[in-house]
């Protein structure tokens, strides 16, 4: 398991920075060469850094991810390709998108641009709090959590197949 990071605009770094450092897990932070920055330094982090294309960040996590990853992103497009591949993915609030709830988001989000193509408004977020990073930080340990009993269940089963053929 390893975790990428959507880092341009990632408000949650540290946090996720810390609890992979404490299950050894290793981070990618990807990110535009204009907001590159070597700030935030830990032993399990590595720096992919992508041109100042649109959409290059999303293309080189979507290319470098495996099944079992875990992808932190913003973006609905983003984590729909992912969960496609069975990677897992979580929002920066700590929402985890599934297969289940990804077509409303989409959905959500279409309606949205063609409100705002149209001239119309639509309300944006509401502003980052305290509360959002302890939701972040608990989900991304639940999220964690429950992909490190899957490994060792599928571990402990093939130990078992082995020993029994």
């Amino acid at each position: 398991m390893r975790i990428f990071v959507d880092a341009d605009a990632c408000p949650v770094k540290k946090i996720i920075l810390h609890e992979s450092s404490k299950y050894g897990i290793e981070v990618f932070l990807v990110h535009s060469t204009c907001h590159y920055s070597r700030k935030i330094e830990y032993e399990n982090a590595y720096h992919i850094m992508v041109d100042n294309e649109s959409q290059a960040a999303d293309m080189a996590i979507m290319n470098k991810a495996q099944k079992g990853d875990i992808v932190v992103t913003g973006d609905f497009g983003l984590a729909a390709l992912v969960l496609g591949k069975g990677v897992h993915a979580i929002s920066f609030n700590g929402k985890v998108y599934k297969n289940d709830n990804i077509e409303s988001m989409l959905l959500e989000r279409h309606l949205s641009a063609t409100i705002r193509r149209s001239g119309g408004r639509v309300k944006g977020p509401a502003k980052r709090n305290k509360a959002d990073d302890i939701y972040f930080h608990k989900n991304l340990n639940i999220l964690i959590n429950r992909i490190m009993q899957d490994i060792w269940i599928r571990y402990r089963i093939n130990i078992i197949f082995v020993k029994y053929t």
